[in-house]
């Protein structure tokens, strides 16, 4: 044989073995996810938007995540999102068979006043990916005096408000609000979730709730709310009116109605950041990062998935998802702020 059969022989060898090299941790992870099961872990009540969007994630994720893995959904509600989000960072093995479908994106804040409860380093999690970003908005029962913020903002009683917990966006909006606009509001905590504070609002035992606007049009009992005009909605937290609330004002509106200091300006800034992270999907801290890879690949194919596309169209779902690399840039700038803003956020929630 001569030297340049010889020459070409060894190289196709070497690229065969480097392509088998290559192939073998896939391989290797096709072989961990076969038989297994992936447990899906949500921090709120069966039926809240968060739950649905955490099953959701569950059943279409999972067909692209080789080895054709099993999967189950537990409820772990309480604390507004906390329990959950302490018992997967403490006591789920990092082995990427443990998820949180979809939380609350501000339980940061507990970290950063240094509440002993939160349990957790939030920039440590695996962030996997989330299928929607989400600007906030206040609805109030319309029978109510509150017509306006202004309504609020000069009441003698304030408006009751119910949220799950600190962390929760229906207990910071209205504390924000305090802090740069001047209104009062009594906040009621303790709810498991969302719908529990909803049919609270039914009852009268409240009069208010702020979330995020992609949860008010997804949903009931919020179509037939609109539909017989029970509820209005007050304010908005974008930069500019969502086409689905032109008539509704901004807190960047109000600010300069009321000439907010640029100090509380910053605040509201870093504050509301938190939209930019939706309703992520996490992972225990200290996963492989070849298994991180897989399942933020099987996230980033189920956003483009024809039948989690069409059951998103049934629900009439918002789609705006961000890749977890995305998620983690953020996370790791929210989770970096100077001592005057972390001192900011305490006296906001009354640390």
């Amino acid at each position: 044989m001569n030297s340049v059969k010889r020459s070409v022989l060894a190289s196709l060898a070497s690229a065969l073995l480097a392509s088998l090299l290559s192939a073998a941790p896939a391989l290797a992870q096709s072989d961990f996810y076969k038989g297994k099961t992936i447990t899906v872990y949500i921090g709120t009540t069966a039926g809240a938007l968060y739950d649905q969007w955490g099953r959701i994630l569950a059943t279409h994720m999972v067909k692209h995540i080789p080895g054709n893995p099993n999967v189950i959904v537990q409820n772990m509600p309480g604390a507004g999102h906390m329990i959950a989000a302490n018992y997967v960072y403490k006591t789920t093995k990092p082995d990427g068979l443990s998820l949180i479908g979809s939380i609350v994106p501000t339980l940061y804040f507990d970290q950063l006043v240094g509440r002993k409860e939160a349990q957790y380093d939030w920039a440590k999690f695996v962030w996997i990916g989330s299928p929607v970003q989400g600007e906030l908005q206040m609805y109030m029962r319309a029978d109510t005096p509150y017509k306006t913020m202004d309504d609020v903002r000069n009441a003698k009683e304030p408006p009751r408000c119910g949220a799950q917990g600190t962390s929760d966006t229906a207990y910071y909006v209205p504390k924000l609000f305090e802090e740069v606009i001047g209104t009062k509001f009594n906040l009621v905590q303790g709810y498991p979730g969302g719908p529990e504070i909803d049919l609270a609002v039914e009852r009268g035992e409240i009069h208010c709730r702020a979330f995020t606007i992609e949860a008010f049009f997804s949903r009931e009992p919020y179509h037939t709310w609109r539909k017989k005009g029970f509820v209005r909605n007050i304010i908005q937290t974008g930069k500019k009116r969502d086409s689905k609330l032109p008539d509704t004002e901004t807190i960047w509106e109000l600010m300069d109605k009321y000439k907010t200091p640029e100090a509380s300006r910053r605040l509201a800034t870093v504050m509301l950041a938190s939209g930019a992270l939706g309703r992520p999907m996490l992972a225990t801290p200290g996963v492989p990062p070849d298994r991180v890879k897989i399942l933020r690949e099987a996230f980033n194919k189920t956003m483009e998935d024809k039948e989690f596309l069409a059951e998103l169209e049934k629900r009439k779902f918002d789609l705006d998802p961000v890749p977890g690399e995305e998620l983690e840039k953020i996370v790791k700038d929210v989770m970096s702020q100077p001592p005057e803003i972390v001192g900011g956020i305490k006296k906001l929630l009354g640390q």
